[in-house]
């Protein structure tokens, strides 16, 4: 651990004592700090990437790491520090500079055009005088399929799902042959033949000198791919390792300030019944009968209970988000030999969420910056716009004094790290955002919760928070179903497990005998 740097005001230049060569980084940024509301999102902030090297960036949400990559990419100004490219120093007033200097950042949540087709968003930002069309989409379906990426050209942003939007974002970094490209969870919405294609495709970006910044909070990914890492904690720069010299324990340790058990994943404890004791009864709430959907869902049918957590397993693609969207009136079944939805035995067909929402059904988006919230208001108003849209919040006025007492009340039982609860969502960390979803959802007093990714880009030390909550929900009597493509995350917080394959389920399994094998082979097969 000797080549080891740690946080301190005279620490020398990071990358130059871990390489060891003296050469000049591709990117350095010397002090950095940058101030909201009179509170450091970074502090004083050391940071360096050379050409050919992963640089991983880890930290717990509210870390800093998005806003020093921010910087970076020119999407916000520093309050204080230095940036400089090849050793000169750089300022970047907008993206566009950085994206001319080399600099493209692939964000966690996509900054692509809904209304523009996945060939022209490749294009944005290099577009010629004139464009011809079709040339254009021959030089994307080039790129993409160089890419092992399996997303139509001419296919509208709008409809795509969030994995390949994912893909587009990483196509059009490399399409403009960026220098230096910052990735923010890329494989957040990948599935694990896609994550492997990914990976591929860095160890080519490294092979050609092309300097990556790495951000993720799957530390298993960032220990595999990296060759240093650096870890935020409050701002500020915990230390810098070559990656060889780090393990999974002491990089939790150091984002988290202390131990925790690496096993947060464990399967709940639920007490077994008495040899005598009669089976626990529980209420069926919904039931799921040959439901079909276009052809994104196929005859789907299962069944939530009170007080249970369901886990709904399968690749992307196999109708999970869908059919949670049907229950939840956000997507209509078909009119015709559309199937049946049953709440309680009473068959319902919602047109609108609203429908749903008045019966007691909330669906927990998978992409909460297009769906979940709405970012230039207050983290009270969000909830408060939750309240309002059950049948007790549609009031003639509204109430200040409700809005912050559910406020209040919220960010307590989240645990939501923000300055109070007029902080607008813009502000806050990833995994605060996703606490504001929760909570705008929990407003609503729902009896049945549908969770799409909940953990998806939050950080280690938060995820047994939210699995505490999602728990707490079915402890309370509540109906619960949590759609993950994260297999310990399914296994280890439900009580049974369905697993989707083409639009159908295909299997039901007990979460306490279940294995990810059992799942990935009824996934697949």
């Amino acid at each position: 651990m000797n080549e080891m740097i740690i946080a301190a005001g005279a620490a020398q230049p990071a990358a130059a004592a871990a390489k060891g060569t003296g050469k000049v980084p591709v990117l350095s940024v010397t002090r950095a700090s940058k101030i909201y509301g009179g509170v450091h999102a970074i502090e004083d902030v050391d940071f360096d990437v050379h050409a050919g090297e992963v640089h991983a960036l880890v930290g717990e949400n509210g870390a800093g790491k998005s806003t020093l990559c921010k910087a970076i990419a020119g999407a916000i100004q520093l309050t204080s520090g230095e940036i400089a490219l090849d050793g000169a120093p750089a300022h970047f007033e907008r993206p566009a500079d950085a994206l001319a200097a080399g600099i493209n950042m692939v964000y966690q949540e996509t900054s692509l055009v809904p209304t523009m087709t996945v060939a022209q968003n490749l294009e944005l930002g290099n577009e010629p005088l004139i464009t011809r069309f079709r040339s254009l989409n021959i030089q994307a379906q080039q790129l993409l399929q160089s890419l092992n990426f399996h997303v139509e050209p001419t296919a509208m942003v709008a409809t795509l799902g969030t994995a390949k939007r994912q893909m587009v974002e990483i196509a059009r970094a490399v399409r403009h042959k960026a220098r230096l490209i910052i990735f923010d969870e890329p494989t957040a919405s990948l599935t694990p033949e896609e994550i492997l294609h990914f990976f591929h495709l860095v160890e080519d970006l490294r092979a050609r000198g092309v300097a990556i910044i790495y951000i993720s909070h799957a530390l298993e990914e960032s220990l595999k791919i990296s060759d240093r890492i650096t870890v935020l904690r409050d701002g500020k720069l915990v230390i810098t390792a070559p990656t060889k010299d780090m393990t999974r324990e002491e990089l939790v340790r150091h984002m988290v300030g202390r131990d925790i058990s690496r096993t947060h994943y464990a399967k709940h404890a639920t007490a077994a019944p008495a040899a005598s004791a009669p089976p626990v009864l529980r209420e069926k709430v919904l039931e799921v009968e040959n439901v079909t959907m276009g052809t994104a869902v196929k005859n789907m049918s299962f069944s939530l209970y009170a007080g249970e957590v369901v886990g709904v397993a399968g690749l992307i693609g196999s109708g999970r988000t869908e059919i949670a969207k049907v229950i939840a009136g956000a997507l209509k079944r078909n009119l015709i030999n559309g199937g049946m939805i049953y709440l309680r035995g009473k068959p319902v067909r919602y047109r609108v969420p609203r429908q749903a929402i008045d019966d007691g059904i909330v669906y927990i988006t998978e992409d909460r910056k297009l769906d979940g919230f709405f970012e230039t208001m207050a983290i009270d108003d969000n909830m408060y716009v939750g309240k309002l849209a059950t049948k007790a919040g549609r009031t003639f006025l509204l109430s200040g004094a409700v809005r912050k007492s559910l406020a209040a009340d919220l960010i307590a039982r989240l645990r939501i790290a923000a300055l109070d609860s007029r902080a607008k969502i813009v502000e806050l960390s990833g995994g605060n955002q996703q606490k504001v979803v929760v909570g705008k959802a929990l407003a609503q007093d729902p009896s049945i919760v549908i969770f799409d990714e909940p953990t998806r880009g939050v950080d280690v030390g938060a995820i047994p928070e939210i699995h505490g909550a999602i728990r707490r929900l079915a402890d309370e009597g509540k109906a619960v179903m949590v759609i993950s493509s994260y297999l310990p995350e399914v296994l280890s917080i439900s009580d049974r497990i369905l697993v989707a394959r083409q639009g159908r389920i295909v299997a039901e399994l007990d979460a306490a005998t279940a294995d990810e094998r059992q799942i990935m082979y009824a996934a697949i097969h």
